[in-house]
């Protein structure tokens, strides 16, 4: 892709993002989120291969979908009460018609179906894009309506997330769609803790993005789409495999590394506000998540080919190991014992 169209359609996700974030009007809120889903298009699309036209096109239609149900959600909203701030959105038709529209944006179950399918066509460093940058936007307006919607629908739509992303990422052996179904297993426990502690959910992102940054990055660096070609990056890179089993590890949210902290915190709080089946449900169920983390871990550092495979072994890196994995990888595993710090920054 020719550097100024990237740099024109980079500098448009900002300003997307920015409007939408920034606003307290529902007009300006939807015309951000259009702004972002208009610039990431060309950026799935710039292979030119047909499976990334068809994540293009899926990806439009869903988000295009979304936005239309985010602005009829809004006039109804004014149409019932004068209002278009963000924060006063007190129809409960509304908050039904919003909470559908939030759930189709970001990829919660059972609007989860587009998400893997446009991972899958896209590359790995525009995936990394999808999975956190892209997610910013929605979750600001579901953090800014969070008083207004209902828990009980949010509470069930985490549980089935969590329960899918996990269930779901069992038999996969893309890398991609196993990291598309992670995010949706982790957008679920967002998605429970939202409405008792915006604040805790934030975090809970923060942390998220760190971890899938670091990971996404290590898999693009070492040239890694599936799990057969994962099994041979120890022997080009045990450095880098040794990360990534870091990272991944953090991601199923073991104690002592950083992916515990959101887990404990968000499990903590549901019990205070007497949750406790809920946490017990959305805590069993992450456990299937764990399986393939260390499915992946084993590949990446444990397990090599028993038998010669049909794909052609790059036994040398061509890209050069970016400082920025070196970062991002010590702070997925080390941010624990900081945690008190991180809590009062939030």
């Amino acid at each position: 892709m020719d550097p100024q169209a990237k740099l024109i359609f980079t500098a448009s996700l900002i300003l997307g993002t920015t409007i939408t974030i920034s606003s307290n009007h529902w007009i300006m809120a939807w015309a951000g989120l259009e702004i972002n889903t208009l610039a990431i298009l060309p950026l799935i699309s710039k292979s030119h291969h047909p499976r990334a036209i068809e994540a293009a096109t899926k990806y439009f239609l869903v988000q295009a979908t979304a936005s239309t149900l985010i602005l009829f959600s809004s006039m109804t909203n004014a149409w019932q009460t004068g209002q278009w701030d963000i924060a006063q959105l007190t129809s409960p038709t509304s908050c039904l018609i919003l909470t559908t529209a939030i759930a189709m944006k970001l990829g919660l179950a059972p609007f989860h179906f587009w998400f893997p399918e446009v991972l899958q066509g896209t590359s790995l460093i525009t995936g990394l894009l999808l999975s956190t940058a892209m997610k910013f936007p929605p979750i600001t307006l579901l953090f800014m309506t969070s008083q207004s919607l209902n828990p009980t629908l949010l509470t069930i739509l985490a549980i089935l997330s969590t329960a899918l992303g996990g269930w779901m990422g069992l038999n996969q052996t893309q890398t991609r769609k196993i990291l598309a179904f992670s995010s949706i297993s982790h957008l679920g426990w967002m998605a429970i803790i939202t409405i008792y502690s915006p604040k805790l959910a934030l975090l809970n992102f923060y942390l998220y993005a760190l971890v899938t940054s670091a990971v996404f990055l290590i898999l693009n660096s070492i040239n890694t789409s599936k799990l057969t070609t994962l099994m041979t990056s120890w022997t080009k890179t045990p450095a880098l495999s040794a990360a990534l089993m870091l990272t991944l590890l953090s991601f199923a949210g073991l104690p002592p590394l950083t992916g515990f902290l959101p887990k404990w915190l968000i499990i903590q709080e549901l019990t205070k506000q007497e949750m406790a089946p809920a946490a017990t449900i959305i805590a069993l169920l992450s456990l299937l998540s764990l399986f393939f983390y260390l499915r992946l871990a084993y590949c990446a550092t444990i397990t090599l080919p028993p038998h010669t495979t049909n794909h052609m072994k790059q036994w040398h890196t061509n890209k050069p190991t970016n400082i920025s994995i070196a970062i991002l990888a010590t702070l997925s595993a080390t941010l624990l014992p900081i945690s008190p710090m991180i809590l009062t920054i939030v």
